[in-house]
């Protein structure tokens, strides 16, 4: 005997390194699904107003197009953290499936993926005196001299993470210096429940081949700095609440400009080290999800019957999946 039918409509997660294609792969579903389905931003960029070209955030036709969730909820100079996405996303989740629609997640903030579809484990809460503390240790130290120190507390997470990870790195000796217990240890701990009842359907984008998608990602920055990302981020900086030190200008692009901004360096320069970190952030995005096994399906965007794969993986989605 089949299974009893799931009454809440199946969760399609889509996921995949930068500039591989995901939103328009949840963009094709969507209109495929013919307006029964809505799309959760899974963005830690495109959270923020006012940086929409940076994030390449969908513009105003597109969102008439398909509704999307999870997209200017935020200033630049406000925190934002997983465990606060998780709680939104289930939220919008929860009020897209009311409306008996199929709620589309998409983006490459894999932390936040994992926050609200596996559960995050329970850590000391972020500290913004010992948070300076801790980038001025940086400024002194250097990013290889607080890789070390790390090192020595928590080898395990040092050996995880590259030592110009500076968000990551500090927040794990600010969990230390905090607990007095290494991340490690707070990670393999007992993780909360997972967000998302019922029907879940994960798919990650596989990118082309490296010469191809290296060149992809160069012509999309371009792109970017064509379209206004220079002013974008002028703009941002000349309200002078902000600085490079908020996630917000953290993010890869805004970083770099924010520096060639600062005189650190010329146009030219910062266009190619933001190019170059790119890559590097799709690499990381690429390693994260090989980690996580047969737990994603991957799927080529180019191919032109990959959305009929995915509408039909969604219509015969087993009630148990995910």
């Amino acid at each position: 005997m089949s299974p009893p039918a799931d009454p809440l409509p199946p969760v399609v997660a889509i996921s995949g390194p930068t500039a591989a294609g995901k939103s328009g792969l949840a963009l094709a579903l969507c209109e495929r699904l013919n307006g029964e389905a809505e799309i959760v931003s899974v963005d830690s960029a495109q959270i923020y107003r006012g940086m929409d070209i940076g994030s390449a955030k969908p513009d105003a036709d597109v969102q008439a197009r398909v509704a999307h969730h999870l997209i200017d909820i935020l200033d630049p100079a406000e925190p934002y953290s997983a465990a606060r996405f998780a709680d939104d996303a289930a939220a919008a989740i929860a009020a897209i499936r009311d409306r008996g629609r199929v709620p589309v997640l998409v983006g490459g903030t894999l932390l936040y993926f994992r926050a609200l579809l596996d559960g995050l484990s329970e850590l000391p809460s972020a500290d913004p005196v010992l948070r300076r503390e801790l980038e001025v240790e940086r400024e002194r130290i250097g990013a290889e001299g607080q890789h070390a120190r790390l090192a020595e507390v928590d080898p395990a997470t040092a050996a995880r993470l590259h030592r110009n990870d500076a968000q990551r790195v500090q927040r794990a000796l600010e969990i230390y210096q905090l607990s007095g217990r290494p991340a490690s240890q707070w990670h393999a701990a007992p993780k909360a429940e997972r967000r998302v009842p019922g029907r879940l359907l994960r798919f990650a984008v596989q990118p082309p081949a490296r010469p191809v998608f290296d060149q992809r990602i160069a012509a999309r920055f371009s792109q970017m700095i064509e379209a206004g990302l220079v002013e974008e981020v002028s703009k941002l900086r000349a309200r002078g609440d902000l600085h490079p030190d908020l996630p917000s200008m953290r993010a890869v692009g805004y970083r770099q400009i924010w520096q060639h901004l600062d005189g650190d360096y010329g146009r030219a320069e910062a266009i190619r080290r933001a190019i170059f970190a790119t890559r590097q952030y799709a690499k990381r995005q690429m390693t994260w999800l090989r980690g996580e096994g047969s737990r994603w399906q991957w799927v080529d965007a180019a191919e032109p019957t990959v959305s009929d794969a995915v509408l039909n993986a969604v219509a015969t989605c087993p009630t148990s999946f995910g």
